[in-house]
């Protein structure tokens, strides 16, 4: 049996859509009896993912023309095998094909993202779902929310959960990153990751939380966050909140391993990643209750509503003037992330495939 799978995350910056598709690529190359072939359009921009896959480039294409034009074109020549396709995009009407699609942000929350991309995938989503054998989702909360909303029988979901790389949180050396404690949080930029809400409510304790920063992760600035202004000058000028840019594993890593608080305030994600990763550094992690949420982190941090401007101050505030809260969340956290292997996610897709 032949299985191609969509390699297009090649040539996308790593986000947790991409990381889904590689580690359950990584894996799904070695399922016994099936032949898997990873195909790609030209500019792939991670050359030794690529070679590890042995992908092959094709068509003239790049992009979505390239999934909707070149992959078909391809698939029909080769027998129309089974596609497999682990982002959120896929090929409109082929029929003999797995596709994935993490969340409907696009539709909750539609000012994160640009209104080509939100029509784009309006037109787009409804037909690959409709023409596919299986479904992939990332949690039981998307789910529901892909299903009801694009009225497709639940029966035709497969929920994979994303995976944590224990050993190379654990196992990595800390190196110190900062002489004072400082709060933790790491994102993508977008409004419905609510940054905006945790840097409000960091300012409104700064006085009272003295011996605290603020450290974010995923770019260089929050001044301009899409269309809302951010007044950050204060805080940058007495050196409270750091931003960092796009860094690599082993700096984040240190990042995890030396932050006294991980804070994740999206008012809703499909999944959720970072606080996972927090948790296997051994990091408290206070969370957003909204969303999936509560699906992915259970009991294992103290959770605020995003909606509720004090909450999340009332909950940093708590968190420091308790300081058994630390050993406690760190703890449940460390046990929470043992149900969040990239193994047992690829043997669900290995099965999904040979069925």
């Amino acid at each position: 049996m032949k299985v191609i799978v969509n390699a297009r995350f090649l040539t996308q910056a790593i986000t947790g859509v991409q990381r889904f598709a590689i580690e359950l690529s990584k894996r799904l190359e070695s399922t016994p009896h099936i032949q898997i072939e990873f195909v790609s359009s030209k500019g792939i921009i991670h050359s030794d993912l690529a070679k590890e896959l042995d992908v092959k480039v094709i068509g003239q294409f790049q992009g979505h023309l390239w999934e909707q034009i070149d992959l078909p074109i391809y698939l029909k020549k080769n027998k129309s095998p089974l596609l497999v396709n682990l982002c959120s995009t896929a090929p409109s009407f082929y029929k003999n094909q797995i596709v994935t699609h993490h969340d409907i942000t696009y539709i909750r929350h539609p000012e994160s993202f640009s209104k080509k991309f939100v029509e784009f995938y309006k037109l787009i989503v409804p037909l690959m779902l409709r023409n596919s054998k299986k479904i992939i989702t990332v949690s039981e909360f998307s789910k529901s929310e892909i299903s009801n909303y694009y009225n497709v029988s639940k029966y035709k979901f497969t929920v994979i959960y994303n995976g944590v790389d224990t050993n190379e949180f654990t196992n990595t050396e800390a190196k110190n990153v900062s002489k004072r404690k400082y709060i933790l949080a790491v994102s993508s930029r977008n409004y419905h990751k609510n940054f905006q809400g945790l840097v409000d409510a960091f300012k409104n304790i700064q006085h009272i939380q003295q011996d605290v920063d603020l450290f974010i992760v995923g770019y260089s600035s929050l001044k301009s966050f899409n269309e809302i202004k951010l007044d950050v000058e204060d805080l940058e000028k007495q050196g409270r909140i750091r931003f960092f840019g796009r860094i690599d594993d082993q700096e984040l890593i240190s990042l995890y391993q030396n932050a006294s608080l991980f804070i994740f305030p999206s008012f809703y994600e499909g999944f959720g990643i970072p606080p996972l990763e927090a948790q296997a550094c051994g990091c408290p992690v206070i969370a957003s209750d909204q969303a999936s949420m509560p699906e992915i982190l259970g009991n294992s941090v103290l959770y605020f509503n995003p909606y509720l401007k004090k909450d999340l101050e009332e909950k940093i505030l708590y968190f420091y003037n308790n300081p058994q809260l630390k050993q406690q969340f760190t703890e449940s956290g460390l046990k929470n992330i043992k149900r969040f292997d990239w193994k047992s996610s690829a043997k669900i897709l290995q099965e999904i495939v040979r069925f």
